[in-house]
């Protein structure tokens, strides 16, 4: 179920999708409330393009740690390809 900033206080919620269109963010909200996953989203700025760079604004989904695997595994069963940090922290 989608959740609002407090659930995720104190806690490092893990990014896990980038949606670049509104259909793409409406859908994934549906799959992960059908499937009782809690989720965060908010509205956030990327930067997209390969030759002609532009800030683009996204919806930006993300969800507790100890849930990351399994939303993402969710995701994929969905066709969708979730989003992994090009440099994890450590």
């Amino acid at each position: 179920m989608r959740q609002e900033a407090p659930f995720f206080e104190g806690k490092d919620p893990a990014l896990i999708y980038i949606a670049k269109k509104l259909k793409d963010a409406l859908r994934l909200e549906s799959v992960f409330t059908e499937a009782g996953v809690d989720y965060g989203v908010e509205a956030d700025e990327y930067r997209g393009g390969f030759i002609f760079q532009t800030t683009r604004v996204g919806a930006f989904f993300y969800v507790l740690p100890e849930a990351a695997q399994a939303a993402r595994e969710l995701m994929q069963r969905n066709r969708y390809r979730p989003y992994i940090d090009p440099a994890p922290q450590q």
